[in-house]
């Protein structure tokens, strides 16, 4: 059985251990063999969210010892021109090179690295796009994402419970709130996938643009042992991060 934890956003599951953030919406096809299943498992968690992950030069010329390089962005190029950001472009704004000093962990290099072009589909039928990146290291997992539902930030802090707390950054509405991934369990042989709590993350949500005329820039953070993230370092890494974001100057 893999344990995959999900939420806020992605990741690539590790055989018998956990992986951050992966959304799975199933399980593997019975019948298959051992080997079938195990494919299709793999399969399955590469194609589905942000799991476009490229684990960049694993192996070194230099010797089994040697550290390996940074990852490098990998997926959500955009289809067609847009006027809205890709998740290769969020990737690419996210996994910079003092990412891992941004984060308080120098000498940390990225394991993974990569970006999707989500959307979410309303009842109504209306389609939202949701770009997203995300950075894996050792110690924390960060992810960027964009939406494009056209609400404000202002004024939000008191849907998203108990903590949430309205504040500027960057000059614009934002909003520093508690969320947690979302651990599930898929088997290999087919049987139905479990899910469950997760790890705690810290989130800051920031208005596209400083008269925050709706849709948002989200950066959330959290950490592999389980503690909870500091807001500290959460803003830095959005402080940072955001304003390299394609379109950030001109509001988005």
């Amino acid at each position: 059985m893999t344990d995959v934890f999900d939420e806020p956003t992605t990741g690539a599951p590790t055989q018998g251990g956990p992986a951050k953030g992966v959304r799975t919406k199933g399980a593997p096809a019975e019948g298959a063999g051992a080997w079938g299943q195990a494919v299709a498992a793999v399969a399955l968690v590469a194609g589905l969210g942000i799991g476009l992950w490229a684990l960049q030069g694993m192996e070194s010329s230099s010797g089994p010892d040697s550290a390996p390089p940074p990852a490098r962005c990998s997926g959500g190029e955009a289809e067609k021109e847009s006027r809205r950001v890709s998740g290769a472009q969020l990737c690419k704004a996210l996994n910079r090179p003092d990412l891992a000093d941004l984060l308080g962990t120098p000498g940390q290099a990225a394991k993974t690295a990569g970006g999707s072009g989500d959307s979410v589909k309303l009842g109504n039928g209306k389609e939202i796009a949701t770009p997203s990146a995300q950075v894996e290291f050792e110690t924390y997992t960060v992810t960027l994402s964009a939406t494009y539902d056209g609400h404000p930030v202002a004024g939000s802090a008191a849907l998203l419970g108990d903590g949430a707390r309205q504040q500027t950054v960057l000059e614009r509405p934002a909003v520093v709130y508690a969320d947690r991934t979302i651990s599930i369990r898929f088997r290999l042989d087919g049987s139905d996938s479990e899910s469950g709590p997760g790890v705690p993350a810290r989130t800051v949500t920031v208005a596209r643009d400083a008269k925050d005329s709706g849709g948002s820039f989200e950066v959330s953070l959290w950490r592999a042992d389980g503690m909870v993230p500091d807001d500290a370092v959460l803003l830095r890494v959005a402080e940072k991060v955001l304003p390299t974001v394609p379109g950030w100057a001109a509001g988005g």
